[in-house]
Protein backbone atom coordinates (compact mmCIF):
# COMPACT_ATOMS: atom_id res chain seq x y z
CA UNK A 1 0.00 0.00 0.00
CA UNK A 2 1.22 3.57 -0.84
CA UNK A 3 3.00 5.83 2.43
CA UNK A 4 3.10 8.46 -0.21
CA UNK A 5 1.29 11.83 1.15
CA UNK A 6 -2.21 12.47 0.06
CA UNK A 7 -2.90 16.24 -0.41
CA UNK A 8 -6.40 15.20 0.99
CA UNK A 9 -5.46 14.38 4.23
CA UNK A 10 -3.46 17.25 4.77
CA UNK A 11 -6.12 19.26 4.22
CA UNK A 12 -9.00 17.25 6.48
CA UNK A 13 -5.62 18.02 8.99
CA UNK A 14 -5.46 21.45 8.89
CA UNK A 15 -9.30 22.25 8.47
CA UNK A 16 -9.19 19.64 12.01
CA UNK A 17 -6.62 22.42 13.59
CA UNK A 18 -8.39 25.19 12.73
CA UNK A 19 -11.86 24.21 13.40
CA UNK A 20 -10.34 22.65 16.86
CA UNK A 21 -9.09 26.28 16.93
CA UNK A 22 -12.29 28.55 16.17
CA UNK A 23 -13.88 26.18 18.84
CA UNK A 24 -11.63 27.43 21.83
CA UNK A 25 -11.72 30.88 21.31
CA UNK A 26 -10.08 31.91 24.50
CA UNK A 27 -6.86 29.83 23.12
CA UNK A 28 -7.44 31.43 20.00
CA UNK A 29 -6.92 34.84 21.80
CA UNK A 30 -4.90 34.32 24.42
CA UNK A 31 -1.55 35.53 22.46
CA UNK A 32 -3.09 38.40 21.18
CA UNK A 33 -4.43 39.40 24.97
CA UNK A 34 -1.34 38.03 26.30
CA UNK A 35 1.08 41.10 23.58
CA UNK A 36 -1.70 43.58 24.07
CA UNK A 37 -2.04 43.31 27.81
CA UNK A 38 2.00 43.13 28.46
CA UNK A 39 2.40 46.13 25.89
CA UNK A 40 -0.28 48.18 28.17
CA UNK A 41 1.74 47.49 31.26
CA UNK A 42 5.32 48.45 29.58
CA UNK A 43 4.53 52.52 29.78
CA UNK A 44 3.65 52.18 33.64
CA UNK A 45 6.71 50.30 34.73
CA UNK A 46 9.28 52.07 32.18
CA UNK A 47 7.03 55.67 32.50
CA UNK A 48 5.26 57.18 29.65
CA UNK A 49 8.35 59.19 28.51
CA UNK A 50 7.75 58.94 24.78
CA UNK A 51 11.78 59.28 24.12
CA UNK A 52 12.43 56.10 26.20
CA UNK A 53 9.19 53.96 24.74
CA UNK A 54 10.84 54.70 21.47
CA UNK A 55 14.38 53.53 22.15
CA UNK A 56 13.11 50.66 23.28
CA UNK A 57 9.77 49.16 21.38
CA UNK A 58 11.20 47.12 18.63
CA UNK A 59 12.95 45.20 21.78
CA UNK A 60 10.05 45.04 23.55
CA UNK A 61 7.85 43.73 21.21
CA UNK A 62 9.78 41.05 20.16
CA UNK A 63 10.39 40.10 23.91
CA UNK A 64 6.32 39.90 24.21
CA UNK A 65 5.98 38.51 20.83
CA UNK A 66 8.29 35.39 22.24
CA UNK A 67 7.09 35.41 25.50
CA UNK A 68 2.99 34.74 23.42
CA UNK A 69 4.80 32.26 21.37
CA UNK A 70 5.86 29.98 23.81
CA UNK A 71 2.79 30.64 25.97
CA UNK A 72 0.87 28.99 22.98
CA UNK A 73 3.02 26.05 22.70
CA UNK A 74 2.39 24.10 25.63
CA UNK A 75 -1.40 23.02 24.32
CA UNK A 76 -0.09 22.53 20.68
CA UNK A 77 -0.29 18.41 20.73
CA UNK A 78 -2.36 17.96 24.02
CA UNK A 79 -5.54 17.62 22.73
CA UNK A 80 -4.52 15.37 20.24
CA UNK A 81 -2.38 13.36 23.05
CA UNK A 82 -5.83 13.36 25.24
CA UNK A 83 -8.50 11.86 22.67
CA UNK A 84 -6.26 9.67 21.55
CA UNK A 85 -5.83 11.28 17.67
CA UNK A 86 -1.74 11.40 18.63
CA UNK A 87 -1.74 7.61 18.50
CA UNK A 88 -3.68 7.39 15.51
CA UNK A 89 -0.99 10.10 13.72
CA UNK A 90 2.05 7.64 15.13
CA UNK A 91 0.21 4.48 13.24
CA UNK A 92 -1.04 6.41 9.92
CA UNK A 93 0.53 4.99 6.90
CA UNK A 94 1.32 8.39 6.21
CA UNK A 95 4.88 9.47 7.12
CA UNK A 96 4.68 11.52 10.85
CA UNK A 97 6.76 14.37 9.84
CA UNK A 98 3.86 15.37 7.17
CA UNK A 99 0.99 14.79 9.34
CA UNK A 100 2.45 17.51 11.86
CA UNK A 101 2.58 20.32 9.47
CA UNK A 102 -1.48 21.52 9.82
CA UNK A 103 -0.09 21.73 13.28
CA UNK A 104 3.04 23.93 12.59
CA UNK A 105 0.62 25.74 10.23
CA UNK A 106 -2.11 26.92 12.65
CA UNK A 107 0.14 27.20 15.62
CA UNK A 108 2.19 29.63 12.66
CA UNK A 109 -1.35 31.51 11.84
CA UNK A 110 -2.27 31.82 15.74
CA UNK A 111 0.96 33.12 17.42
CA UNK A 112 2.60 34.78 14.67
CA UNK A 113 1.16 36.12 11.54
CA UNK A 114 -2.01 37.41 13.75
CA UNK A 115 0.64 39.38 16.22
CA UNK A 116 2.35 40.42 13.20
CA UNK A 117 -1.03 42.21 11.92
CA UNK A 118 -1.52 43.43 15.21
CA UNK A 119 2.07 44.92 15.58
CA UNK A 120 1.65 48.25 13.95
CA UNK A 121 -0.87 49.26 16.85
CA UNK A 122 1.16 48.41 19.54
CA UNK A 123 4.01 49.84 17.71
CA UNK A 124 1.93 53.07 17.59
CA UNK A 125 1.28 52.41 21.54
CA UNK A 126 4.63 52.58 21.94
CA UNK A 127 6.26 55.21 19.93
CA UNK A 128 8.07 53.46 17.46
CA UNK A 129 9.27 55.35 14.83
CA UNK A 130 7.26 54.84 10.89
CA UNK A 131 10.48 53.41 9.79
CA UNK A 132 10.13 50.53 11.79
CA UNK A 133 7.13 49.29 11.57
CA UNK A 134 7.21 47.24 8.40
CA UNK A 135 10.36 45.77 9.08
CA UNK A 136 8.68 44.74 12.41
CA UNK A 137 6.10 43.18 10.58
CA UNK A 138 8.32 41.55 8.12
CA UNK A 139 10.58 40.17 11.09
CA UNK A 140 8.21 38.97 12.91
CA UNK A 141 6.26 36.96 10.59
CA UNK A 142 9.50 35.14 10.12
CA UNK A 143 10.86 34.64 13.31
CA UNK A 144 7.68 33.84 14.67
CA UNK A 145 7.41 30.48 12.08
CA UNK A 146 10.92 29.82 13.25
CA UNK A 147 9.72 29.97 17.12
CA UNK A 148 6.92 28.29 16.24
CA UNK A 149 8.50 25.08 15.03
CA UNK A 150 11.12 25.61 18.22
CA UNK A 151 8.17 25.70 20.48
CA UNK A 152 6.18 22.68 18.53
CA UNK A 153 10.01 20.36 19.59
CA UNK A 154 9.81 21.53 22.94
CA UNK A 155 5.81 20.82 22.99
CA UNK A 156 6.49 17.09 21.29
CA UNK A 157 9.05 16.19 23.61
CA UNK A 158 6.93 17.07 26.60
CA UNK A 159 3.11 16.12 25.61
CA UNK A 160 1.91 13.67 28.37
CA UNK A 161 3.52 15.25 31.17
CA UNK A 162 1.64 17.76 33.83
CA UNK A 163 2.73 21.26 34.37
CA UNK A 164 5.18 20.34 30.96
CA UNK A 165 5.02 24.49 30.07
CA UNK A 166 7.66 24.92 32.38
CA UNK A 167 10.15 22.34 30.58
CA UNK A 168 9.52 23.86 27.16
CA UNK A 169 10.17 27.35 28.83
CA UNK A 170 13.16 25.32 29.74
CA UNK A 171 14.23 23.21 26.54
CA UNK A 172 13.54 26.41 23.60
CA UNK A 173 14.16 29.32 25.47
CA UNK A 174 17.79 28.95 24.59
CA UNK A 175 17.41 28.57 20.80
CA UNK A 176 14.75 31.72 21.09
CA UNK A 177 17.54 33.83 21.25
CA UNK A 178 19.07 34.43 18.50
CA UNK A 179 15.72 34.83 16.50
CA UNK A 180 15.29 37.86 18.90
CA UNK A 181 18.48 39.19 18.41
CA UNK A 182 18.20 38.98 14.42
CA UNK A 183 14.59 40.30 15.04
CA UNK A 184 15.16 43.17 17.16
CA UNK A 185 18.28 44.04 15.51
CA UNK A 186 16.46 44.34 12.45
CA UNK A 187 13.75 46.62 13.77
CA UNK A 188 16.47 48.47 15.17
CA UNK A 189 18.60 49.10 12.15
CA UNK A 190 15.34 50.47 10.32
CA UNK A 191 14.65 53.10 13.25
CA UNK A 192 18.66 54.24 12.91
CA UNK A 193 18.47 54.24 8.94
CA UNK A 194 20.87 51.28 8.80
CA UNK A 195 20.42 48.22 6.12
CA UNK A 196 18.00 45.77 7.70
CA UNK A 197 18.21 43.12 4.80
CA UNK A 198 20.98 40.95 6.55
CA UNK A 199 18.73 40.76 9.37
CA UNK A 200 16.11 39.56 7.63
CA UNK A 201 17.89 37.25 5.56
CA UNK A 202 19.55 35.56 8.52
CA UNK A 203 15.63 35.15 9.89
CA UNK A 204 14.55 34.07 6.08
CA UNK A 205 17.66 31.17 6.26
CA UNK A 206 16.79 30.26 10.02
CA UNK A 207 13.02 29.99 8.92
CA UNK A 208 13.62 28.01 5.92
CA UNK A 209 16.01 25.69 7.71
CA UNK A 210 12.84 25.40 10.60
CA UNK A 211 10.66 24.33 7.58
CA UNK A 212 12.88 21.88 6.37
CA UNK A 213 14.02 19.77 9.55
CA UNK A 214 11.87 20.88 11.97
CA UNK A 215 8.99 18.75 11.30
CA UNK A 216 11.50 15.97 11.42
CA UNK A 217 12.49 16.76 14.87
CA UNK A 218 8.93 17.05 15.71
CA UNK A 219 8.46 13.43 14.46
CA UNK A 220 11.43 11.93 16.26
CA UNK A 221 10.48 14.18 19.35
CA UNK A 222 7.11 12.78 19.25
CA UNK A 223 7.53 8.71 19.02
CA UNK A 224 10.40 9.15 21.88
CA UNK A 225 7.49 10.50 24.11
CA UNK A 226 5.20 7.53 22.95
CA UNK A 227 7.43 5.09 23.80
CA UNK A 228 8.14 6.79 27.36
Amino acid sequence: MSTEPSSGVYIALLRRQLTLALRRPVQLLNPALFFAIVVVLFPLGLGPAPDTLSLFAGGILWIVALLANMLGAETLFQSDYDDGSLDQLLIAEQPLYFLVMPHLLVQWLLSGVILAILSPLFALMLGLPAAGITVLMASLALGSGVMSVLGAIGAALTVGLRRGGMLIAFLVTPFYMPVLIFGSGAVRAAVDGLSYGPYLAVLGAMFSLALALGPVAIAAALRISADA
